[in-house]
């Protein structure tokens, strides 16, 4: 168990978010939270990580488990370079060596078979894991290629943490836990702000992280992917599922099926009965019938089926008509200070396009919103709208510049016109303010709630070119299908900042990709299709550089140019793929000192002598079980590595041409089933 939460109650005023919730996670499970915005899944891991403290209830937390707790918003990082910050966020070696001291002498004291003996030997063997782990030889390798993998490049590296926008801070903060390797990882929507080749990595590093993961998302790909037990919140109750996100869904209607059917059945048989009562009542003959069923009556414990919250519709208001011309740059220029976004650029949208803008954060992607709005104006070159272009615009910041003192529905009745007034309680229920919800000041709104409102407020106006910068970052699945639909019959044209697949391949027609030092690119087709197109050309850059590595008579060559260009080329590959290559040996080798330990081992378990001495037996099984952490952390160092590997085997091919050199095959591990088998029972006679 890496934590449990027992008769968890929470309530706002009247509200109740929870009422004696239970459950527990155990080591290496992923779990989802599931449930609507404002079901209390955030709450609930500022329960766990000890931020907010419940009304009722408490959280378990075994001695020593660390828990890693990224929010939503909040964070701002500064004052330390960005690699020395992420580096010295792992915990104090020292530290971790004295409390494995402190539970060794522990252990000296404890009855070798009680079950506080196995579970101190079982802390030991973590903490030495971490202290593995912790190596200052290993962790700078480490600390680089997280930071790499969430899109920070190695310029990055020096740069003050404080020089970076709120999403680069959330990836900072997201680069520190990934580099502690806490037991447990609460992650609160962490792909908000990551780009796409961001968010596989991330993927690919948490199926293979060891710890346990809790996770809110409204990412449906990567739920499926990652979790095999989802958590889901509905009106103050919680319910457990065992499957991933889709799983989940289809069960729970499944269920809600199985429950409405039950419930007509009680209802019958209700009717049935109130019937009886109702005509032999006054009957004395009867009487004595009619008083029973009166009385069972009253002890039948109701069925209860839980209203589904309404999925509303929206259609944005009628946009007025407009020219074939939507939006024109003509050699546009944007620059801050040495950094240029864009330079000699041109553009034209016409009626009709529906364009996805996607690219790294920090390549431009707000900033050409801005420009295309007309709120930011170009450094040179030419902007202007077509004939009657009328532009709603959404920013990041327009959640920012709400007026703190009005009501959730004063601050969006006051963006209405005439026209769409009617539609505003029908909108706000749409993206999840219902009831009271709309009658809350704007000041006491969460992040994603003003970033909803907004939200809102510009869907009201009528405009045939909409402009969205990051619009699904903060709605739930339910909420983003319907602006989905909503933009799918829309008829004018649209631009969306947006890095969420699902959401942008059904409605756009166009990619506009954004590169850094590089000119923007648009594609035809959307967001799957242009990523098909950007591999396949991956593909043929890697194939041209192979093959115009070939020599070739057409022209001659200085042999001492050649002799000069082919040492540089085995010094550079020797710099970059030896020490690699040194390690991975090494933890081959280690691997397999590990491997041969534990099968000595398992012959030493199968001694009579041995089997009849129980301090033996658990110091075997203890050694068994520190060398099956070891080997967990060098399998997953074995990983690395090779990726590294392969990653440098690529960069090099485009600098040089193909190489000579070839990325070592993985051995087999020699690990035995039995030795698992045999260690398994004994743990269980014992």
């Amino acid at each position: 168990m890496v934590f449990a939460v027992q008769d968890l109650h929470i309530e706002f005023g009247p509200r109740v978010l929870f009422d004696s919730l239970s459950f527990v996670v155990e080591r290496g499970e992923r779990i989802a939270f599931a449930g609507q915005n404002g079901a209390g899944k955030s709450t609930l891991m500022k329960c766990v990580v000890g931020v907010m403290q419940p009304d009722r209830g408490k959280v378990l937390l075994p001695k020593h488990t660390q828990v890693g707790y990224l929010p939503q918003d909040g964070i701002h990082i500064q004052g330390a370079p960005l690699l020395e910050e992420v580096m010295g966020s792992v915990g104090n070696i020292v530290e971790l060596q004295q409390t494995v001291d402190e539970l060794s002498a522990d252990l000296q004291r404890l009855d070798t078979a009680s079950s506080e003996y196995r579970e101190t030997l079982e802390e030991i063997g973590y903490l030495e894991l971490l202290l593995q782990d912790r190596n200052a030889a290993s962790l700078r390798p480490r600390a680089e290629s997280i930071l790499r993998g969430l899109g920070f490049a190695a310029s990055d590296f020096e740069r003050d943490c404080g020089e970076f926008s709120g999403g680069w801070q959330m990836r900072i903060a997201l680069a520190k836990l990934l580099l502690q390797e806490p037991e447990v990882l609460l992650l609160d929507e962490p792909t908000n702000h990551l780009d796409i080749r961001s968010q596989r990595w991330l993927e690919q590093n948490l199926r293979a992280y060891r710890g346990a993961i809790c996770i809110i998302s409204h990412d449906i790909a990567l739920l499926d992917s990652l979790v095999t037990r989802t958590i889901a919140f509905h009106h103050g109750r919680a319910e457990e599922y065992a499957g991933n996100f889709s799983f989940y869904l289809q069960e729970s209607k499944a269920r809600k099926e199985v429950l409405l059917r039950q419930a007509k059945a009680q209802q019958r048989e209700i009717a049935k009965t109130q019937a009886f009562i109702d005509r032999f009542r006054a009957k004395a003959t009867k009487a004595s019938q009619a008083q029973s069923r009166i009385k069972q009556l009253e002890k039948v414990e109701l069925i209860e089926v839980e209203d589904d919250d309404a999925v509303m519709s929206f259609h944005f208001p009628p946009p007025p008509p407009g020219g074939n011309n939507v939006v024109k740059l003509e050699k546009a220029c944007k620059a801050y200070g040495a950094i240029q976004v864009l330079k000699d650029y041109d553009f034209s949208m016409d009626k009709g396009d529906r364009i996805a803008i996607v690219g790294v954060n920090g390549a431009g992607k707000s900033t050409f919103t801005r420009l295309i709005s007309g709120t930011e104006a170009v450094d040179s070159g030419l902007f202007s709208f077509g004939h009657h272009t009328q532009v709603a615009f959404f920013s990041q910041t327009h959640a920012d510049v709400l007026d703190n003192e009005q009501t959730v529905l004063e601050c969006v009745e006051a963006a209405a016109d005439r026209n769409t007034r009617p539609l505003v309680r029908n909108i706000l229920g749409c993206f999840l303010f219902r009831g009271d919800d709309v009658f809350k000041k704007v000041g006491v709104l969460s992040g994603g709630e003003r970033s909803r409102v907004a939200l809102v407020c510009m869907l009201l106006r009528p405009a045939n070119f909409l402009i969205m910068d990051e619009p699904t970052n903060h709605l739930d699945f339910q909420s983003q299908d319907v602006l989905q639909k909503a933009l799918a019959e829309y008829p004018g044209s649209y631009c969306i900042v947006s890095h969420n697949r699902r959401f942008l391949d059904p409605i756009v027609n166009k990619v506009l990709e954004f590169r850094v030092g590089m000119p923007p690119r648009l594609f035809y087709g959307n967001v799957s299709q242009y990523l098909e197109t950007v591999e396949a050309e991956e593909r043929l850059q890697r194939e041209s550089a192979s093959s115009s590595s070939t020599p070739t008579t057409a022209a001659p060559v200085n042999k001492k140019d050649a002799r000069r260009a082919r040492a540089l080329e085995r010094e550079r590959r020797a710099k970059i793929l030896n020490p690699l290559r040194k390690e991975l040996e090494e933890v081959e080798s280690a691997i397999a000192e590990k491997d041969d330990r534990k099968a000595a081992i398992s012959s030493e378990l199968e001694k009579p002598e041995n089997m009849s001495d129980n301090q033996k037996l658990m110091e075997l099984t203890q050694e068994y079980r520190v060398l099956e952490c070891e080997s967990e952390a060098l399998f997953t160092r074995w990983e690395e590595l090779s990726t590294e590997i392969e990653r440098a085997e690529m960069a090099l091919a485009e600098e040089f041409g193909s190489g000579q050199d070839v990325l070592p095959q993985k051995k087999q591990s020699p690990k035995s089933g039995c030795l698992k088998i045999a260690v398994t029972e004994i743990l269980a006679d014992n």
